[in-house]
């Protein structure tokens, strides 16, 4: 048998076979398959009066049924979809190229834009990140983005990396069949409360963070750094830019001129942007208490570095006072005193201790050493 055969059993049965003159190399993993057009579809359902019909039909047929059977809309879930993904439900929901392009994004703030029948949202999901402690590389709070597209009949929720999960979003809402019932805006209500009720619960957590460093920071021996606290602005940042400016989207959708929504969800809303002004007004706080503990540690750097200038220079007096001495019984006058003397070295060695101590013993005294 040739070694080319050898080479061909090698490789279909998995390396089983040795080639002649040696093992064989590693087989290498197999490629990864690619990614199909409509993987990105994580839910697709119609409704009629809060109730979840039966599946099993394409989006368009889905859609078709929903605008000839009152109260009913299709609610369908994407994540991470690609161009086509965009494209084939754009086709199906006549969605503007603009704000398809602006859901491929996910570096949107937040913000709410109308066009003709359809209202644009954008959200930006966040999660905080479990850690044992506060360090200069710690991360503290990861961001993800969902777009929603909202018309009267339908709604497509688009979802950018493993934040902000709605799948117990829609188990909750199919098991409140009455507020489910309310239309597409409900499910609106109900992605942005559970994002904000996640705010927070970061805001708490993140208070937790800052009472320990702040801690560490007005200890007798200060433990925390400057890179601490360093890294907790930088996080801080990252979530202040997902709930500041959800602000202004939550009043357009209840100023009611934007978008028209029922005494009901609108009174939801109302509950959902009261919530986002409190994290944000925690997070103000935050700020602030972050501003005034990097001051507080800056100044005891400050301190600390001019204690050690201070020790510094109290022992390089010593020194200088001994190297005086030397200094001068090194010049090699021919008169100078006690040169002659039995006891001259031995006595010019005691006053230069003697001094030495003495003057050591002012500059503890006075709190430089």
């Amino acid at each position: 048998m040739t070694e080319r055969w050898y080479w061909h059993m090698a490789q279909r049965w998995g390396w089983r076979l040795p080639l002649p003159g040696g093992s064989p190399p590693a087989a290498s993993p197999p490629p990864a398959e690619p990614r199909r057009d409509g993987d990105a579809v994580v839910d697709c359902a119609l409704y009629v009066g809060g109730v979840r019909q039966a599946g099993g039909r394409g989006v368009a047929e889905l859609f078709a049924e929903a605008k000839a059977t009152p109260e009913a809309f299709v609610w369908i879930g994407l994540h991470d979809p690609t161009e086509a993904d965009m494209a084939g439900v754009a086709e199906v929901f006549d969605l503007h190229p603009l704000a398809v392009e602006d859901a491929l994004s996910d570096d949107q703030r937040p913000k709410l834009e109308r066009y003709e029948d359809t209202a644009f949202l954008a959200v930006r999901a966040a999660s905080y990140i479990e850690h044992t402690e506060v360090t200069d590389t710690s991360e503290v709070v990861a961001t993800g983005s969902v777009r929603l597209f909202v018309g009267e009949r339908f709604v497509v929720t688009v979802r950018h990396g493993a934040i902000g999960g709605l799948r117990a979003v829609r188990a909750d809402l199919e098991a409140h069949q009455a507020l489910l019932a309310q239309g597409p805006w409900a499910v609106v209500h109900a992605v942005c409360d559970r994002i904000v009720d996640v705010y927070l619960q970061i805001a708490a957590a993140f208070q937790r963070d800052l009472d320990i460093v702040e801690t560490q920071v007005l200890a007798r021996e200060a433990g925390a750094s400057v890179g601490q606290i360093y890294q907790l602005k930088r996080e801080l940042v990252e979530f202040r830019g997902a709930v500041l400016p959800l602000q202004q989207p939550l009043a357009t959708i209840l100023d009611g001129r934007t978008v028209k929504l029922t005494k009901e969800v609108r009174r939801y809303f109302r509950d959902v942007a009261d919530h986002n002004t409190r994290v944000a007004d925690r997070i103000g706080g935050f700020d602030d208490l972050l501003n005034s503990m990097l001051q507080a540690r800056l100044a005891q750097v400050t301190v600390d570095q001019n204690n050690d200038m201070r020790k510094i220079a109290s022992w390089a007096a010593i020194a200088a006072l001994q190297t005086a001495f030397a200094g001068i019984y090194g010049m090699n006058f021919k008169f100078m005193p006690e040169l002659e003397w039995r006891y001259g070295y031995p006595g010019l060695l005691i006053v230069m201790l003697v001094t030495s101590a003495l003057l050591y013993r002012y500059l503890r005294r006075s709190g430089w050493l």
